[in-house]
């Protein structure tokens, strides 16, 4: 079976690995400008919550800038045998906190170049994600087109946290530039923070695992926003990938949606077809985190429910404290090699399908 894990955080030991490919005062402003913590951190607009212990797995814990990838092939991409690995990165997408437009997509540059440099040649398996700042939408394009032609960008990555949903023309830019490169658009769990300063409603929680808990709120505003603005019609083959925001919440977001758009479809006479159905079309969802109920048949029902056996993919968020491995993912066993490869393969065309024939 061809593995693809739609979510592997490759970490740095330091952001200093940056400052090669930031340049003027970009590149002065991340050495000597403020930053929430010390010389290395990454700077962005903080949450208002702090993890009570750590996000990373505990062991995993490199030494040294080369242990990153050196751990990760041990104890991930070797012991499963993962067939080909999205690069997430982790703390860049928090650029999408920042006021400054023209910083944020200075260091989200800096990191693209620093991910096609330094980490996609060291595996064969490993493919990149060209992360945004939406806060700048034209910004944003333009990025996507410096980069899109690339062979292992396989998606454009922004944070789950916003100023606005998604769907709104003020982002459009972006979609029309991936859709130019053929490239999905993908948000990943993150941003809650700074100009994002609503990411969870109705207003910022108190506890870490009351904020984890209901994460997905942001998540599901961004799916009806999605196809209500109509971003499906105008890019019918765009695919929009939500990783890290659970997936139970789907189907009675969707059987909602329905409902209503039925009932009030003169407001958005653009639609074609039900919401549920674009979902079906044009949305993806990561398996990590899956809910995880006492009786995994209820689940499974959900599941079914939004057409799971072909909308999910697997993702491990290695290496973070709630990671799953591809031999315990609790998920219907005649559907495993969708959701564990083939699905991913319909979205991201450029996974070479050599590889997966290879292992099939």
């Amino acid at each position: 079976m061809f593995i693809v894990d739609c979510d592997c955080h490759n970490y740095w030991s330091s952001a200093t690995v940056l400052e090669p490919y930031l340049s003027g005062v970009w590149k002065d402003m991340f050495m000597e400008g403020e930053k929430t913590g010390p010389r290395g951190a990454f700077p962005h607009g903080h949450r208002p919550w702090f993890h009570p212990q750590d996000f990373s797995r505990k062991d995993v814990r490199p030494e040294t800038e080369a242990d990153n990838y050196l751990i990760m092939k041990e104890k991930h991409l070797d012991k499963y045998n993962i067939g080909a690995a999205i690069l997430t990165g982790d703390e860049p997408i928090e650029a999408s906190t920042l006021a400054n437009p023209y910083y944020a997509s200075a260091l989200v540059s800096a990191y693209n170049d620093y991910q096609i440099a330094e980490w996609l040649p060291k595996d064969s398996r490993f493919m990149g994600s060209i992360i945004v700042a939406p806060q700048d939408p034209k910004l944003a394009a333009a990025e996507i087109r410096r980069l899109g032609n690339h062979p292992r960008m396989v998606q454009v990555l922004a944070s789950q946290g916003s100023v606005k949903p998604y769907g709104d023309p003020f982002y459009h830019p972006i979609f029309e530039a991936c859709a130019e490169v053929g490239l999905p658009f993908a948000i990943h769990l993150g941003g809650h923070g700074g100009i994002n300063w609503n990411a969870v409603a109705p207003a910022p929680t108190t506890f870490f695992w009351e904020t984890h808990a209901i994460l997905h709120m942001s998540a599901l505003s961004h799916v009806a926003s999605m196809i209500a603005h109509g971003v499906f019609e105008k890019w019918p083959d765009l695919y929009f990938v939500l990783i890290e925001c659970g997936v139970a919440w789907v189907p009675s977001v969707l059987w909602r949606l329905d409902a209503d758009y039925k009932a009030l479809r003169k407001e958005t006479p653009w639609l074609k077809m039900l919401p549920s159905e674009y979902c079906r079309r044009n949305i993806r969802f990561s398996t990590q985190p899956l809910e995880q109920p006492a009786n995994i048949q209820h689940l499974w029902s959900t599941l079914e429910a939004m057409d799971g056996e072909n909308t999910l993919m697997f993702a491990s968020d290695y290496p973070h404290w709630d990671y799953d491995d591809a031999n315990t993912l609790h998920i219907p066993p005649a559907w495993k090699s969708k959701i564990m490869g083939l699905n991913a393969l319909e979205v991201y065309k450029r996974i070479p399908r050599t590889q997966a024939a290879n292992a099939a």
